[in-house]
């Protein structure tokens, strides 16, 4: 019969644990992997102030004035849109619409809120007596 030889094999080393190497490439790979989230930044717009209304009213009515005009109707829509078309800025065009009313000035279409702040609202400046000696209208009608 034949004899069976028993040959010891090389013990190898034990491998170490990789699995926390593995671990902190993992975490690293998902942190570089996050979503970019795009965020499209808007432009800053600045309003325009009161006082650029005031200035661009009394402007139309010292030229209506100049040309010997009797009147002027004055839109809030139509404002907003010719000094800054696209901005969100009504409420001040309707104060400066407002607060360059003269006694005799009238409403062509006043709005029925206090505040009188509305796309619609459209005055009538008459422009053929442009004196300072004119009192606001706020001062007449109160």
């Amino acid at each position: 019969m034949a004899e069976k030889k028993s040959t010891k094999k090389a013990v190898t080393p034990k491998k170490e644990k990789t699995t926390k190497v593995v671990e902190k490439v993992v975490e690293e790979v998902k942190e570089t992997k996050k979503p970019v989230k795009k965020t499209a930044k808007k432009p800053v717009v600045e309003k325009k102030s009161l006082q650029h209304y005031i200035d661009v009213i009394n402007w139309k009515k010292w030229e209506a004035h100049n040309m010997d005009w009797l009147y002027i109707e004055v839109n809030a829509g139509d404002l907003l849109t010719e000094v800054e078309a696209g901005v969100s800025n009504l409420k001040t065009a309707c104060n400066a619409i407002l607060d360059c009313m003269l006694e005799g000035d009238t409403f062509i279409v006043e709005p029925k809120s206090k505040t009188k702040v509305s796309a619609s609202l459209t005055v009538r400046y008459y422009c053929d007596n442009l004196s300072e000696t004119r009192k606001k209208y706020s001062e007449v009608n109160q």
